[in-house]
């Protein structure tokens, strides 16, 4: 039997490009290029939710020589430019995921955003006030496009690893860190139930900046919470975390 060759998978999350960041993220891009053979972005790409910011970012990702691909983030949503913010970055050849898969280098992709709703025996449930049940369903809807995803990865290239890319946080591990009060607008263990199901083989997000590396679902998979200023704060030599898959 032939071994299945390695491959090096580089994941960050919640760049926040700004109108000034320009030449900052062309040497990061350099640098992955040689050391990674996907580069995995958790959301967060822009800063304010402009198109000149991911005009910037895509300018700097002419850099890449590898495939790259990610999910949005709640700050690509602040001013309601996402459907822009998307089609600029996938003009600069970036997958970006919304309950989509697709196969690279042999490995299966699965993204979604997420939402929050809180964690283990503390999620919100779907009661009350239409504005309580309309966060809750968010996180279920989205935790449902997830599944989809990966379930049609399964079918179609069962033989492949599968790897799920959110922005929101699937456990609390690695959120612990953050203010427990703003634990329910950090993720919630709705997206947990599809890298269980589907029995991925990794996961990453972004969006709790005071939160931990890695911690793992109920079923073991393991999660990291690639946020740049998690990835500094865990001294990781480089602004980006490597695994092989």
């Amino acid at each position: 039997m032939i071994e299945r060759k390695k491959i090096r998978i580089a994941a960050l999350g919640d760049i926040h490009a700004k109108l000034s960041d320009k030449g900052m993220f062309r040497p990061i891009f350099e640098q992955v290029s040689r050391e990674a053979d996907v580069l995995v972005i958790c959301g967060d790409l822009t800063d304010t939710g402009d198109e000149d910011e991911a005009k910037i970012l895509g300018e700097e990702m002419q850099a890449l020589q590898i495939p790259v691909v990610g999910v949005l983030g709640n700050h690509d949503y602040e001013k309601g430019r996402q459907k822009i913010i998307k089609q600029i970055l996938v003009d600069h050849r970036m997958t970006i995921l919304d309950g989509e898969a697709i196969v690279i280098a042999g490995i299966g992709f699965a993204g979604v955003k997420g939402f929050g709703g809180g964690f283990d025996k503390y999620m919100l449930s779907i009661f009350g006030e239409d504005m309580m049940k309309g966060f809750v369903h968010e996180v279920v809807n989205e935790s449902l496009q997830l599944d989809r995803a990966l379930a049609r990865l399964e079918q179609e290239h069962p033989e492949l690893p599968k790897i799920a890319i959110l922005h929101y946080s699937p456990i609390k591990e690695t959120i612990e860190g953050e203010p427990v009060e703003i634990f329910p607008f950090l993720g919630s263990s709705h997206l947990a139930e599809p890298l269980n199901r589907r029995k991925v083989t990794v996961a990453f997000h972004g969006h709790a900046h005071c939160g931990k590396l890695q911690g793992h679902t109920t079923m073991d998979i393991p999660v990291y919470n690639v946020a740049l200023p998690v990835l500094k704060k865990e001294n990781i030599e480089t602004p980006y975390y490597i695994i092989e898959v």
